[in-house]
């Protein structure tokens, strides 16, 4: 809603269907960037009605790493490993909210990050991550949506960009 209210085309209609904490499908539409993604377990992610994949970049060094907000404010131990997981990447950019998980999914980037978030900020956007190929969990590595924080990576990346943003060196994962 921040990026909306202040009329950058970073935001996204976001539906997921849930029981209990388990996402049973979810679908996002990005008007301002005229994109659709839709997925459900075992049913693929779609990408504007064709099938997409996150990436196979499998260097910490080549991957684009997003967050939608890098103040991470509360959070200075989320704070410090996410600046040394951009400080590891070709190219760390914010402003990503919703946006930032489509570009995962569809392959244009490797790491999305969020320190904080509500389940309805990113239930839409798992199956979205997982059947594209990829790996949603929260900051703790805990698989939901449901976790107060979100990681989403592509599946190469997943337990290096884990373990930096945790606050291990990023000399100790290469």
């Amino acid at each position: 809603t921040k990026s909306f209210v202040r009329g950058v085309g970073f935001w996204g209609s976001l539906i997921a269907v849930v029981e209990g904490e388990a996402v049973l499908a979810g679908a996002s539409s990005f008007p301002a960037l005229g994109d659709t993604l839709a997925a459900a377990p075992g049913k693929g992610c779609w990408w504007n009605g064709s099938r997409c994949s996150v990436s196979t970049v499998q260097d910490l060094s080549s991957a684009t790493v997003l967050a939608t907000d890098i103040s991470f404010n509360g959070h200075p131990e989320k704070r410090r490993g996410w600046l040394a997981l951009a400080d590891a990447a070709a190219l760390s950019r914010t402003w990503g909210d919703c946006v930032g998980y489509l570009l995962v999914a569809t392959g244009r980037a490797e790491v999305m990050a969020d320190p904080v978030v509500s389940a309805w900020d990113v239930a839409a956007l798992m199956p979205a991550i997982t059947e594209a190929g990829g790996v949603f969990t929260d900051w703790e590595g805990k698989a939901t949506a449901f976790g107060k924080s979100a990681v989403a990576t592509n599946a190469a990346l997943a337990d290096v960009a884990r373990r930096i943003l945790a606050g291990e060196p990023p000399q100790e994962v290469a």
